[in-house]
């Protein structure tokens, strides 16, 4: 078959599968604005020709945005099928409007689309935190106003799959039936945990090992949707119940999710102001964002791996973390229940209790031996249920076979 993928960062989210397809006989190319060629898969990057706006209503700025890339996207394709290609199947993730106008150009071509979330005004990301909570109707109005691209890609999608079911649940019951649930894949093969390891982070090469008290935290970037806040809140007494800790929070400075710092600042700083007086900054290391061989390492000796999230789409660290052996200690929230049963194959803490927090953290690293059972039983959570090759990848494809035969 010709499959053409569509991401803007190719190749996100189909990494894996775009491979194999590439591997496996069929001729597999991409559309990306910014996107990297795999072994098997051709990528064609293409310009965006113009930007936003300036002074456009605030609630239609999102939807320009992703009108243009979808603009875009279509050039690029149009030029592709004046030279003669035309795909069997269009596999591409709709979030950034890229996928809106390729049917005008191959009408009769199918579309499978890869659905991380749906933005709703309450129940799940919005609100859920009172401390950045923005309860008038023009914040609410504006969220609502985010899924007009979402929308327009559900009717446009022949089929869907989405990681989780409670992401999928997050899309209207309309649709819903057309969304199969398939993860992206965790390779567990190489994501195994390991004895006697050793590693050195930081600015002055700290030696880590085996049996050390370290307590890990990933953000891609370190914000409050994902509970840099409640961590940080939690140091204090965290460090007073256990003295010998170290504590290593791996990501950036930026954001990735909800509403930026104000100007001047980032989340990272705002929080460690407030707690850096009544913490050892010596036993806290900022990593910013590692090379991945680094990543999993320190996951490898993670003797508590801390994982918060707001009602949102769920990190593939946790997952990575499950299946190195690292035990969860994760939000009370519905993206993290799906995965973690509470004392069988992690522990979970409510996201905003931040003593709660502290002393579950403190109870793992003193009771090692109490977990490790908790710890076997979230690598094989992952395996049974997330394995990339075992799994996910061939349902991915199972997926893609039966798309592509409806094409009409």
């Amino acid at each position: 078959m010709k499959i053409l993928f569509v991401h803007q960062n190719f190749p996100g989210q189909f990494r894996h599968l775009a491979s194999a397809l590439g591997m496996g006989g069929h001729e597999v190319r991409s559309l990306a604005i910014k996107g990297t060629a795999l072994h098997g898969a051709e990528v064609c990057n293409y310009p965006v020709s113009r930007g936003s706006t300036p002074n456009i209503h605030p609630w239609a700025g999102d939807f320009e945005t992703k009108l243009i890339r979808g603009e875009a996207c279509a050039a690029a394709a149009a030029r592709m099928q004046a030279e003669g290609y035309c795909p069997d199947l269009i596999v591409g993730h709709p979030g950034w409007g890229e996928m809106l106008f390729l049917k005008e150009i191959w009408p009769k071509v199918p579309h499978l689309h890869f659905l991380e979330f749906y933005y709703s005004p309450d129940g799940a990301d919005v609100g859920f935190d009172p401390e950045f909570r923005l309860s008038d109707w023009h914040n609410l109005a504006r969220v609502r106003a985010k899924n007009a691209n979402g929308l327009l890609n559900l009717e446009l999608m022949d089929a869907a799959y989405s990681p989780t079911q409670w992401q999928r649940s997050s899309y209207p019951a309309l649709y819903q039936p057309r969304v199969d649930v398939i993860h992206d894949g965790i390779d567990t093969d190489t994501l195994a945990p390991a004895s006697a390891q050793v590693a050195n982070v930081g600015p002055d090469k700290l030696t880590l090992k085996t049996g050390m008290e370290i307590v890990t935290f990933v953000n891609r970037n370190l914000e409050p949707y994902r509970g840099y806040h409640v961590f940080m809140r939690a140091l204090p007494r965290l460090q007073a119940l256990r003295p010998n800790a170290l504590f290593l929070l791996v990501g950036g400075d930026g954001v990735s999710y909800g509403a930026a710092a104000p100007k001047g600042t980032s989340w990272k700083n705002i929080f460690l102001e407030e707690v850096k007086d009544r913490i050892d900054m010596s036993r806290v290391l900022f990593l910013g964002n590692l090379p991945y061989s680094t990543f999993t390492g320190i996951l490898r000796l993670s003797a508590a791996h801390v994982y918060l999230t707001y009602p949102f789409v769920l990190s593939w660290s946790m997952l990575e973390a499950m299946s190195l052996g690292a035990l969860i200690v994760g939000s009370r929230t519905p993206p993290v229940e799906e995965v973690i049963e509470h004392e069988r194959n992690g522990v979970l803490v409510d996201f905003f209790d931040v003593d709660g927090l502290a002393d579950r953290v403190a109870h793992v690293l003193a009771n090692p031996q109490h977990y490790q059972g908790m710890r076997e039983a979230a690598r094989q959570t992952v395996i049974d249920r997330y394995d990339l090759r075992r799994h996910c990848l061939p349902q991915q494809i199972a997926l893609v076979e039966r798309v592509a035969g409806m094409k009409a």
